[in-house]
């Protein structure tokens, strides 16, 4: 057999007895999903009902009333109150009883409860940040199953569009203002072992994380995807992220303590990790690559030059300058469309980030050895 046709022999029966798997949609991860799939499939079998008669009345005419070329057409007009009133009251009977149907799931979603776990996003090209407060930013979207959690939604530049396949969950993020959307999900990540996970982050050495490619997040957990839903530029495809449900609020609470800040790990490290988190590889190479935004392999103490005609050395100064103020002073050849990190990143995270330019830049200045004192001569 097969590999591909063995995988799916193998995972077919195991969707059949999954509840939380529906036969045309991805796994039902929130309370609105019983129920947006529930008025799908009652508007899908209705038109069925409708359509396939109808197709096939069609076809029966095409033969019972086939007329050899040239005979004259005869008239067979005929009028019958009963039948055209059913045809028409009953369709539209249907209708109305689908549109309040789907009204009721859409109100439901449009009205966050009381006291729900509040998360800001933040959507700009090409890519989300979530604010989990008291400083703590992450891309990836982490929440509490069966808790009710909303999220106030802003854009920086264009409008996109929050799109959540498992939870039925889509709203667009409008610049200029704030729109929020809400879900209770009911099904919890799961966690793969340490040894899985260390052979996996061992595939990945020297490159970023794929998501696609492990199906779980750098941290192990098994995660629902997040989409933009709407065309927003060049990297509108690659504009997506991980949905982690944690089991308690416990779990999550330790997942925000363990982000919040660098610990242990060296700055250099911490300022890779930035890097991937951040959003910032969707703009900025590291392998010399021409993307959005420069390249930062062996950016940093280069000199570049700038729209208004400037030179401008990179250094610490102007890496922190970049980050917090992105539009004061922007390479020549590419446009003002980076966001500004101002509250985002603390001093700690910047000089992180500003580090590891440094190690993967050739022209960065290194710390000079002191001089040997001279050895006295003997006379």
């Amino acid at each position: 057999m097969f590999p591909a046709i063995e995988s799916l022999a193998m995972t077919f029966p195991t969707l059949l007895a999954d509840k939380n798997v529906d036969f045309w949609f991805p796994t039902q991860g929130s309370s609105f999903a019983e129920e947006v799939d529930w008025v799908y499939d009652l508007i899908l079998y209705i038109s069925l009902a409708f359509f396939v008669p109808m197709m096939a009345f069609m076809v029966w005419c095409l033969f019972k009333y086939i007329k050899a070329r040239g005979t004259k057409a005869e008239s067979q007009l005929s009028h019958h109150t009963t039948l055209e009133l059913t045809w028409s009251i009953g369709p539209s009977v249907l209708l109305v009883w689908m549109f309040v149907q789907g009204s009721i799931s859409f109100l439901d979603m449009r009205t966050p409860p009381e006291g729900s776990y509040d998360i800001g996003l933040q959507a700009f090209k090409w890519g989300w940040t979530m604010d989990y407060g008291n400083g703590t930013f992450h891309p990836e979207l982490h929440i509490v199953k069966d808790e009710p959690t909303k999220l106030s939604m802003r854009s920086t530049d264009v409008i996109h569009s929050v799109f959540i396949p498992a939870f039925r969950a889509k709203k667009d993020v409008v610049p200029g203002r704030y729109n929020y959307m809400w879900f209770k999900p009911t099904v919890a990540s799961e966690k793969i072992s340490d040894e899985e996970l260390a052979k996996l982050k061992k595939q990945s050495e020297g490159t970023s994380w794929d998501y696609d490619k492990h199906q779980v997040t750098p941290e192990g957990y098994t995660f629902f995807d997040l989409y933009c839903a709407e065309y927003c530029g060049t990297n509108h495809s690659e504009m997506q992220t991980a949905v982690v449900v944690h089991e308690t609020q416990a779990d999550l609470d330790a997942w925000i303590k363990a982000n919040s800040s660098r610990g242990d790990v060296s700055m250099e490290e911490w300022g890779a990790l930035l890097y991937a988190r951040r959003g910032c590889s969707g703009c900025h190479s590291v392998d010399g690559s021409k993307l959005v935004g420069p390249s930062f392999k062996d950016l940093f103490g280069s000199q570049h030059g700038l729209t208004t005609g400037e030179n401008q050395v990179v250094d610490e100064n102007y890496v922190r300058e970049s980050i917090l103020a992105p539009k004061a002073k922007v390479v020549a050849g590419y446009q003002p469309v980076m966001p500004s990190y101002k509250g985002q990143l603390s001093d700690d995270d910047i000089a992180s980030i500003i580090a590891y330019l440094k190690s993967i830049s050739e022209s960065a200045p290194t710390p000079s050895a002191e001089a040997e004192p001279e050895e006295e001569s003997a006379e």
